[in-house]
């Protein structure tokens, strides 16, 4: 299974440990294989489904894999992305639902309440859209996700001892101490045989995963392993079912479609409160990831996801899937990884991979009957290790020692307290330091989430920069566009900033084109006026300057406060620009790089 990991700004790439350089490598690759891929790839996906629906408590045959591609096919925005279930909101719900009901005690009124928790999520992610305040998102910084999502995938690694262990009595807390107390207390439950073949397995999917990072060429290994475990897994059981019952197994699945569940929808009674938290909770979640890698790969070709669309997309398909028996869905890093390696060119792929889904679903199911549920918890924890990201924290800790202490605290949170009130204390952290720092909360919302970015143009006969709509005497200067950003650049306006950035490039570009005029050379940032910054933004930076060089501009930063400079300095960005990329003042920068393109014989 390929690696899954939570993602979030404008930066995801590196959160994903998505290496832009190697994915481009496989970009020139024959798309002959597309329908092989994809099938191996739907197969693989209807285990992830299983896999991911035990993790939320719910039966197998409950997974987001039929009607909500078909939906976004014709809604999303985005080219390559791939739309499924995925473990941190499949975490999230079933922790959060099975603390006030019992999924093995009350498995009807548990599914009412998964389904509904759906609705409402898909009901929050379109009304953001709806009312274009997809701005909200930002508040879950990078910082936060990084502590999150580690404190999640422990928890959820603890959960599958389980599975990998063979314990038939296990708590159905989320806890770290309670996860570990039941899985001493319960040591004359351990199985041998369910351990060896279970840590047999899960030593050959985490080697083929090394070996597919250490050597991207070799990807397929890593993306057919799951599948080949499967099946060897499920022989094997066959083979030795007679012979010991210490092995559990998944046991039947039913073929054909997910029957309609709309009227299992709970808008009453004294557990609606809980499914409307678990709705927003998670489709906060999931809408974070799903934006954060349609971005992803929308970057790597050179085109833009529409935001609000996204938001509505997700929103629809998942308000459509709380009704035909699937719960929360959003776009998956793995899913469309395999998407852009195949060769998808849009987002019908979406209508290839619900085509051959519906064929699995109505004549493959039955063979999943042997499947052990070790091979599950195995896949299980391949995937949720790389959610794992000790580089990510450590880089906090060296760049931003506040951004690293809110991530430690949304771990442990997560960890030791639960997983909604990990994320909160997070969250509410972050807007505390912020409210500290901006002298009002509607500064913060007004100034700090939509920054005044402004066009620079020189005061002719002088060496003064001032804005072309303040000063009429201000001209612009030909090959240049110099913006000057007058805010602290945040986790909550980085996105934005960098967004705002790229329109004014392409509206610079076709205003040259109309007049006739030189060519755009250089995107100048004066950034004198940002007071701050953090590993969101100086994360920004890093993306706006990559996708300036694909289009052969060059990006100059000016005259960073101390602060901001010192930050720049400890993640490496400065040395990126090279001696040509930052100066003191918009001036210098003009004069040096003008020379520079005149000795070249540049016009």
């Amino acid at each position: 299974m390929a690696l899954i990991r939570m993602v979030s700004d404008s930066t995801i790439a590196l959160r994903l440990g998505l290496a832009t350089d190697e994915m481009q490598m496989q970009e020139t690759r024959s798309n002959r294989d597309f329908f092989l891929q994809i099938f191996v790839f739907v197969l693989k996906f209807k285990l992830q489904g299983i896999s991911y629906a035990k993790l939320a408590n719910l039966p197998p045959i409950v997974d987001s894999s039929f009607v909500p591609p078909l939906i976004y096919s014709v809604l999303g925005s985005s080219k390559h992305l791939a739309v499924g279930p995925v473990s941190i909101a499949s975490l999230v719900m079933g922790s959060m639902l099975s603390e006030s009901v019992s999924p093995t005690q009350d498995p009807v009124l548990y599914l009412k309440l998964a389904f509904t928790s759906t609705f409402f999520a898909g009901l929050f992610q379109a009304s953001l859209g709806l009312l274009r305040l997809g701005f909200l998102i930002d508040f879950l910084s990078k910082p936060t996700l990084v502590g999150f999502t580690a404190g999640a995938a422990v928890i959820v690694s603890l959960q599958q001892l389980k599975g990998l262990l063979g314990i038939v009595h296990f708590t159905g807390k989320m806890q770290f101490i309670p996860v570990m107390s039941s899985v001493f207390n319960h040591i004359s439950e351990w199985s041998w045989e369910t351990i060896v073949m279970g840590v047999g397995f899960l030593i050959i999917l985490l080697t083929t995963r090394h070996i597919s990072m250490r050597k991207p060429k070799l990807f397929w290994i890593s993306a057919a392993s799951p599948l080949a475990s499967v099946v060897i897994s499920t022989l094997l059981v066959f083979l030795i079912r007679n012979k010991t019952h210490a092995i559990s197994f998944i046991g039947h699945l039913p073929k054909g479609l997910n029957p309609p569940s709309s009227n299992m929808l709970y808008f009453s009674g004294t557990h609606l409160a809980l499914a409307i938290k678990t709705g927003i909770i998670t489709g906060v979640l999931s809408l974070t990831e799903g934006i954060a890698v349609g971005r992803t790969f929308a970057s790597l070709k050179n085109y833009q996801v529409n935001g609000n669309k996204e938001m509505m997309a997700i929103g629809f398909m998942n308000m459509v899937g709380s009704c035909t028996s699937c719960y929360v869905t959003t776009g998956s890093f793995s899913r469309s990884a395999v998407n852009y390696n195949a060769g998808a060119k849009t987002a019908a792929s979406n209508i290839v991979l619900a085509s051959t889904v519906l064929v699995t679903l109505l004549f493959l199911m039955p063979l999943f009957y042997y499947t052990p549920n070790l091979i599950l918890a195995a896949i299980i924890l391949t995937a949720v290790i790389g959610l794992i990201d000790y580089q990510a924290a450590y880089k906090l800790y060296k760049v931003d020692k506040f951004d690293f202490f809110t991530c430690m605290c949304a771990f442990f949170g997560v960890l030791l307290v639960s997983v909604p009130l990990g994320l909160a204390i997070a969250v509410s952290i972050q807007i505390f330091f912020m409210v500290m720092v901006v002298v009002s909360v509607i500064k913060i919302l007004l100034h700090v989430t939509r920054p005044n970015t402004l066009e620079f143009g020189n005061i002719q006969g002088t060496q003064i920069y001032q804005s072309l709509k303040r000063y009429r005497e201000a001209s612009r200067i030909h090959g240049f566009l110099i913006l000057a950003v007058e805010s602290p650049i945040y986790f909550v306006n980085s996105t934005y900033l960098q967004e705002r950035i790229l329109r004014w490039t392409r509206e610079e570009e076709s205003r040259i084109k109309e007049n006739n005029g030189s060519t755009l050379k250089c995107i100048v940032l004066d950034m004198t006026a940002v007071s701050s910054i953090d590993t969101s933004g100086i994360e920004a930076l890093f993306e706006l300057r990559r996708r300036l060089e694909k289009q052969s501009l060059q990006l100059v930063l000016v005259n960073p406060v101390g602060s901001v400079m010192e930050k720049l300095h400890k993640s490496k960005i400065i040395e990126s620009l090279g001696l040509s990329g930052l100066y003191l003042t918009v001036g210098e920068a003009v004069a040096d790089l003008s020379s520079t393109w005149k000795a070249h014989g540049q016009p």
